[in-house]
């Protein structure tokens, strides 16, 4: 940038706080979509929306808006977020203490990833009253997020036209730059023992509770190495205190940033399931469910140097690193788009602690402009 462009800090902390207190969890995105469209109209973009929610019982699809920029002869850049909370913002009332705004302690805050939303619109506002130079700039705003990444995975991809971008949501301050995420699978183990009554036929009786006992104490939980997660999150099964249980399912997921180690722990899960069932006379069935690949963008390439460079321009500490977190950042590069994921600010998410510091979230919106500024000038013709 020539000069420095100074965003409307007011107006951008008002944005963000109409945002939080429209309640769309997911699923229930239709009220946030309906409030940014008018905007994004206003500011010139072109609105398409996409059937995906018809795929899960949503009320409505996946957002993407497209502006020509000053210059459409420039390769465009997009930014996406995803426009649904974890949990309700109902009756949200937030409180803005030593420059950090919280809730009351009632409702979720929302930041995640309304904060990425706010940010996005302040800076295309700033770039147009400006009169800043630039390529076409894309939004790519999906839905039903949270459950896991659903909006992104039926997302129209053929509505696209951009091939790059960036993506706010992480919980690093505005300057962190994440060029790898990780493969992920999901896994439901059946455990089969033996049901049998408690006090009439005990002798009969395998408790599949016992089988998936072993099994969780013989796998090795949590974070494994630098590179790899296992983890088991959902038990069910039983039914009566007076009955041997002979059926239980153990749920659980692993990430890892190479398809290879992934596939490892994958057959490990299978091998102690089938021991631990053998020891007990019983039968384990593991199946494997897919959640989404991993990505990496090396620290050469022209994403992570434009956002290395635009972090400089704006003048906030930047670093280049991996997480193991996923976000829609991995299904989109599934699909062909090119994209990484930027930190965001946002602290405490999914709880009523959430909170995010007015230095990010004004950084935020610094952030879009510099990057926008910074695809430019390597992009135009």
């Amino acid at each position: 940038m020539n000069k420095e462009i100074v965003i409307n800090e007011k107006r951008l902390l008002e944005s963000f706080l109409e945002l939080a207190k429209i309640n769309g969890p997911s699923g229930s995105e239709k009220p946030v979509a309906d409030f940014i469209v008018p905007i994004l109209e206003e500011l010139g973009f072109s609105i398409q929306f996409d059937n995906a929610h018809k795929n899960f019982g949503g009320d409505c699809g996946n957002l993407v808006a497209y502006w020509e920029g000053t210059d459409p002869t420039t390769t465009p850049l997009f930014f996406s977020t995803h426009l649904d909370t974890v949990l309700p913002t109902e009756g949200l009332q937030p409180i803005i203490r030593n420059g950090v705004i919280y809730t009351d302690g009632t409702t979720i805050l929302g930041a995640d990833d309304r904060a990425a939303l706010a940010a996005y619109l302040e800076g295309i506002r700033v770039i147009q009253e400006s009169g800043m130079a630039c390529g076409p700039i894309e939004l790519v705003l999906t839905v039903n997020e949270q459950p896991g990444l659903v909006g992104a995975t039926y997302l129209d991809y053929s509505k696209v036209k951009s091939k790059d971008g960036y993506i706010f949501d992480s919980s690093g301050d505005i300057g962190q730059i994440i060029q790898r995420g990780p493969f992920s699978s999901r896994f439901y183990c059946e455990v089969k023992g033996k049901q049998s009554h408690i006090g009439l036929n005990p002798e009969e009786g395998i408790n599949a509770f016992q089988i998936a006992a072993k099994a969780i104490l013989d796998l090795k939980l949590g974070q494994l190495d630098p590179d790899t997660l296992v983890n088991i999150g959902t038990i069910h099964g039983g039914e009566m205190s007076s009955i041997i249980p002979g059926e239980v399912e153990l749920v659980g997921e692993i990430r890892c940033f190479h398809k290879d180690g992934l596939d490892q722990q994958i057959q490990v899960i299978k091998d102690v399931m089938a021991n631990a069932a053998e020891s007990y006379g019983g039968e384990a069935i593991v199946r494997i469910e897919k959640k989404y690949l991993g990505f990496h963008s090396p620290s050469d390439s022209v994403l992570v140097q434009n956002a290395i460079n635009a972090a400089e321009n704006i003048h906030v500490e930047h670093y280049v690193t991996r997480t193991l977190g996923g976000a829609d950042t991995n299904v989109l590069n599934e699909n062909g788009l090119n994209c990484i994921t930027l930190g965001n600010g946002f602290r405490n998410i999914h709880t009523v602690h959430e909170h995010i510091s007015v230095e990010n979230l004004n950084n935020g919106a610094r952030y879009v402009i510099g990057l926008v500024d910074e695809w430019y000038k390597a992009h135009r013709c």
